[in-house]
């Protein structure tokens, strides 16, 4: 086909998944090195695709009393782009990509808006038969890229800024943590798509590192998840750092990090993209599963429920606590072996 000179990659929704998003962009840069990417995402998710040196440009959706305007969009995207990868469909974003124009839309052949796609991918996502990754790579078939991938061979392209590592180095300096100290992320918030480590399985792992441990553990989180980070500083090992650290700051935080422990969340994915070890917990119902939304990474270790839940819903599996039965002694040798 004739080579790509300027291509859209639509994903708007959360951090973890723009994260698995991002390999798409060496990729493309692979197959037509001469081509131009841009990424379109929320406002809040930018940073995660600035300073990538496969993508080109970053662009947000403009917006009008907090909803996505059609006919601002439609001018801020006409005539610039041949073609346009959609890995997160929404009926307006596919309208505003049909009405921009653009020649080759690839998107879900599943939605009842599909028509506005003139590249249908038949992937239904919630069967988990693949990653989220793969899922996405799998939408370059549509353009002739037929990629094999693995987590060795992937390229997330994830870089913190310069800027953002200098303030971080000097919150940090403020929380007694010199450039030369080590530290680990504890980040015990989620999306609220997963299941989580029970509060109290996850305290006395904290409990344990704090004492057992000189090395500082970050309590990382949003301004909501303050409280129930809050319920983890244990003692002066311990630091609730939750809201001190814009996104871009985290990026650069973690950077930072020897290790990172996590429910099914955003940072855990910033982490893998970085090449930093990671320590996850993850329940075994198939839409949520390690195997569709697990960090894709080698340097991982993923603990799920020792029963036999496989088959479970997330409604079973909350209703008999699966995740209590994490053995929290199998955790901490882990984390120890790590740090």
């Amino acid at each position: 086909m004739t080579p790509l000179k300027n291509i859209l990659v639509v994903r708007t929704d959360r951090i973890g998944d723009v994260v698995l998003t991002l390999p798409i962009a060496s990729i493309i840069k692979k197959h037509f090195p001469d081509s131009r990417v841009t990424f379109f995402l929320s406002e809040y998710t930018k940073p995660l695709a600035e300073n990538n040196p496969f993508i080109d440009d970053v662009i947000t959706p403009i917006t009008s009393n907090g909803k996505i305007d059609i006919i601002s969009n439609v001018k801020q995207i006409k005539n610039k782009f041949d073609c346009v990868i959609t890995a997160f469909p929404t009926y307006k974003i596919a309208l505003i990509l049909f009405l921009s124009g653009i020649k080759t839309r690839v998107g879900s052949g599943y939605r009842w808006y599909s028509f506005l796609f003139n590249r249908k991918v038949f992937d239904h996502r919630k069967t988990a038969e693949h990653h989220e990754l793969e899922y996405n790579v799998r939408l370059l078939q549509q353009i002739g890229v037929n990629e094999d991938i693995n987590p060795s061979s992937i390229e997330f392209g994830l870089r913190a800024s310069q800027k953002s590592e200098q303030t971080v180095n000097a919150k940090l300096r403020g929380l007694g943590i010199n450039a030369n100290d080590k530290f680990i992320i504890i980040h015990p918030g989620s999306g609220g798509s997963a299941l989580d480590l029970p509060i109290d399985s996850l305290k006395k792992i904290v409990q344990q590192l704090s004492i057992t441990n000189k090395i500082k553990i970050l309590l990382t989180g949003s301004e909501k998840e303050k409280t129930l980070c809050q319920l983890f500083a244990l003692n002066n090992n311990t630091l609730n750092v939750a809201s001190l650290f814009s996104l871009s700051e985290m990026i650069a935080l973690i950077d930072r990090s020897i290790l990172l422990i996590s429910n099914s969340t955003g940072p855990i994915h910033i982490a893998a993209a970085l090449g930093k070890q990671v320590i996850g917990f993850y329940p075994k119902v198939r839409t949520c599963s390690e195997e569709r939304w697990g960090p894709y990474t080698n340097k991982k270790v993923i603990f799920k429920p020792d029963n036999s839940c496989s088959g479970h819903t997330i409604e079973q599996c909350r209703e008999q606590n699966c995740m209590a039965s994490i053995k929290v002694e199998e955790v901490l040798n882990t984390i120890n072996s790590k740090i």
